[in-house]
């Protein structure tokens, strides 16, 4: 069984002894990810299972509009279908789609599930993160809680093998981490000493430890070989193995970079979406040289079948698959195999990312918002379905006055953080 406990559960486990729950207590960690300054929450796109978060009877949005949540936020993800907010004091709000228990709260009263609550966490939440139907919580002594469902071709998986989770269970209550990663159904997980984490779905070889052949529900070994958290290991001795600072996650996808700046990937690649030239997926982690072309990486982040990546000068790269304009790189543009720049932002000085299923964003250190890729679900608040094929400047009566600080997209959904008037 995995080794993970219910919220306030203290047992110790047998697997994993690296650090006791007395250290991890007196611990605070930290990470460039973490986010502190508080903002308004908008949303736009579609929102007919509520994660827009403004009451059952709005089924979408094609202007962002504001979500009056009773906190100060500093941070928001956009999960498949459900959203969640982090408050300054470190609550955890969500709202949207619960069928497989991805907002961690009751929500048998009707319609309770369309708008914001808490979700019960007795510890202060520095960071969150969402995939298609599960969220992680990250608290200030490095704990990690999840709650919800990981899913495969074939569908539901659990998150444990005791199946989804209604309400937040710790993950590895031994172990001290400073940031977590959601995939489409997988989970990426960074400890305080550089080590890397999965579990949930490895059909792509998005969890990076799982050989080909156990990648369908575990083959002969089982879901408890994909659901138990376990570590990434590199084609390389033990003695070599690399220490990582930060991990993303697209839908199929995993990144790292480690402490030289390199950058590694595994997952799917059939659009080259991990920046790998062969269209091969990649089942353990390989070095990815064409991210030389930044000396490091501040965001990376991933839709369906494409990738974004923010570099240290602040320019926007894309590549993978390129239909309905969500590489940014203009019309007639086909696959792009390795970091591309998006030469429409190049004189702009971008200080934020984030992208959707086929949709991409960025956000100036002027705070103005750039969205392009598919319009159909009305992700790019342009007010209409339209496709964009560069990015455009999003617009609304809510953005007029306000500078973007964050932005996330979900499955048909957008969720942006704006800095608080001064």
């Amino acid at each position: 069984m995995p080794s993970v406990s219910k919220v306030g559960d203290k047992r110790k486990s047998k697997k994993h002894t690296i650090v006791s729950n007395d250290t991890a207590k007196r611990v605070k960690v930290s990470h460039r990810s973490h986010q502190t300054e508080p903002g308004a929450v908008l949303c736009v796109g579609n929102g007919d299972v509520g994660q827009l978060g403004l009451g059952p009877d709005v089924l979408e949005k094609t202007r962002p509009c504001l979500v009056n949540l009773p906190d100060q936020i500093v941070q928001v993800c956009a999960g498949g279908m459900h959203t969640v907010c982090l408050s300054k004091s470190g609550k955890v709000y969500t709202f949207g789609c619960n069928d497989e228990n991805a907002l961690g709260r009751d929500t048998s009263k009707e319609g309770s599930e369309t708008e914001f609550s808490l979700v019960d966490i007795p510890e202060n939440i520095v960071q969150v993160s969402a995939g298609d139907s599960h969220t992680a919580a990250l608290s200030e002594d490095g704990k990690v809680f999840v709650w919800g469902n990981f899913r495969d071709a074939s569908g539901s998986i659990g998150l444990t093998e005791a199946g989804p989770q209604a309400i937040p269970l710790q993950y590895l209550p031994n172990e001290v981490f400073v940031k977590v990663a959601s995939g489409g159904d997988h989970l990426l997980l960074l400890t305080i000493d550089g080590r890397i984490y999965t579990a949930g779905c490895a059909e792509q070889g998005q969890l990076g430890r799982i050989a080909s052949h156990f990648t369908e529900r575990g083959g002969r070994k089982g879901l408890e070989l994909l659901l138990t958290p376990e570590v990434v290991r590199c084609k390389l001795s033990r003695k070599s193995q690399p220490k990582f600072t930060d991990i993303w996650a697209g839908q199929y996808t995993s990144f790292a970079q480690d402490s030289n700046g390199n950058i590694y990937a595994w997952g799917l690649n059939n659009y080259f979406q991990l920046g790998l030239s062969d269209m091969e997926n990649r089942f353990t982690p390989e070095k990815v040289e064409s991210f030389k072309c930044s000396k490091e990486w501040l965001d990376i982040v991933g839709g369906q079948h494409h990738t974004v990546a923010l570099s240290s000068d602040n320019h926007v790269y894309t590549f993978g698959r390129s239909e309905y304009g969500r590489l940014g790189l203009g019309e007639n543009v086909s696959e792009t195999k390795e970091p591309t720049l998006v030469k429409a932002l190049q004189d702009e000085k971008i200080v934020a990312i984030g992208a959707g299923a086929a949709v991409s964003y960025a956000i100036t250190s002027d705070g103005v918002f750039y969205s392009w890729g598919m319009g159909t679900n009305y992700q790019l608040a342009s007010g209409s379905d339209d496709d964009s094929w560069i990015p455009t400047v999003m617009s609304g009566k809510q953005l007029t006055d306000r500078k973007g600080a964050s932005i996330s997209g979900g499955g048909q959904h957008c969720v942006l953080l704006c800095k608080l008037s001064s």
